[in-house]
């Protein structure tokens, strides 16, 4: 499923426009977004829970040239944990 159709059938559900529905969907996604850089975490109850996760600096390799090491720097990098109900609904 595409965010098009994803908007499509928010569209039909709430009976409204895909502009409002594209909208819409659009302030959500900017609102986690907006939350997690700030380094909080977004729980939306019966779903699951957007955090971020911090990765420490390591050693790697490089793929065009297998005997080069590389440092990988640490990061933080985003992480979705499923909640109850939506791992129960998949299931």
């Amino acid at each position: 499923m595409t965010k098009q159709d994803l908007v499509g059938v928010v569209a039909s559900a709430a009976g409204v426009t895909k502009k409002t529905a594209g909208v819409a969907s659009d302030a959500v996604l900017d609102a986690i977004v907006k939350s997690l850089k700030k380094g909080k975490n977004v729980t939306v109850t019966g779903f699951g829970t957007f955090r971020v996760s911090k990765r420490a600096a390591r050693t790697g390799v490089n793929p065009r040239n297998p005997s080069e090491k590389i440092k990988i720097p640490a990061m933080k990098i985003p992480a979705f944990k499923a909640g109850k109900s939506f791992k129960d609904a998949v299931r």
